[in-house]
């Protein structure tokens, strides 16, 4: 008779748990999506059409786990970034990734640069409606190896699209649209040209709803979040797709720390993938007036 580890009693309760977490933050965001007062944007894992206040500074630190589909194995992503509100309109950011991944150690993956430009806004009392457009570029260290394309630490190339975002209240609805092109030299080898999808179109609907506090009294209040997102993708040239459903939490500290916690996972999908499934947890706060201008 073989013996049962400890790894395959494990697993079933862990894949319980992310059921039932799923189902809670579901059922719960469905429950209450019909009431009104005012809302957040402030999405875990995409971005809002806003920008963070002009001449403030934010710096993140974010960790993705999950479970290897070719390893077998625990593995994780860690990413340092930073944010320039350079005004009411721009945005710069920069960061980099560690991982272990694509080898078996943890090491330095990539790194990335890009901005945010808010080119239109609508402003109303307890409700405003804005566009952006972005653009990221990232160089990584790894070699094409998935279907899924990203500039998070995967591979090295470039993404822009355009962000629309509705605030309502309690409630912000938020839908992006982009274009990933993976630029590597197995692109343009015959060897590897037909290997890997190198361009892909990416899509996402995201929604916030502020669950606390009831009432504002002052900045200095814990706010309790909760966001519900889908994330698709679509490969050119080497067909294939997926769509993920990401429910997440997050606390926020005086106005200016943010804590998340996600788990995101594959509703469907025909594309070979690192993991359809995985958690991620991100600390991050502002600097206000880090980048005001010295008087002269």
């Amino acid at each position: 008779m073989k013996a049962i580890s400890h790894g395959d009693l494990s697993r079933p309760i862990k894949r319980w748990f992310q059921f039932r977490l799923t189902a809670i933050i579901s059922l719960t965001w469905w429950g209450i999506i019909d009431t009104s007062p005012r809302a957040q944007e402030l999405y875990v894992f995409s971005e809002p059409a806003s920008n963070i206040p002009a001449r403030s500074l934010n710096l993140k630190y974010a960790g993705k786990f999950q479970q290897g589909v070719m390893s077998g194995n625990p593995e994780h992503r860690q990413s340092v970034s930073a944010q320039f509100g350079l005004d009411r309109k721009w945005m710069l950011r920069t960061g980099m990734t560690i991982s272990n991944m694509y080898q078996p150690a943890t090491k330095f993956e990539s790194m990335n640069l890009g901005f945010k430009y808010r080119f239109f806004s609508r402003d109303e009392v307890h409700r405003h409606f804005r566009m952006a457009l972005y653009a990221d570029a990232s160089r990584s260290r790894n070699n094409p190896m998935f279907d899924e394309l990203t500039t998070e630490g995967d591979q090295s190339g470039v993404q822009g699209g355009i962000i629309f975002t509705q605030l309502l209240h309690k409630l912000a609805v938020s839908v992006n649209l982009s274009r990933m092109e993976v630029l590597h030299p197995r692109r343009w080898q015959a060897a590897h040209v037909n290997a890997h999808p190198y361009r892909s179109h990416n899509y996402s609907v995201s929604a916030g709803y502020l669950l606390f506090p009831r009432r504002y009294n002052d900045y200095g209040q814990t706010n309790l979040n909760l966001y519900l997102e889908f994330l698709g993708s679509r490969n050119l040239g080497k067909t294939g797709g997926f769509l993920d459903v990401a429910p997440a939490l997050q606390l926020i500290l005086k106005s200016q720390t943010k804590v998340n916690l996600g788990y995101r996972t594959q509703v469907r999908g025909d594309v070979f993938r690192m993991s359809t499934e995985r958690w991620m947890f991100s600390v991050e706060t502002t600097f206000l007036n880090a980048l005001k201008r010295k008087r002269t």
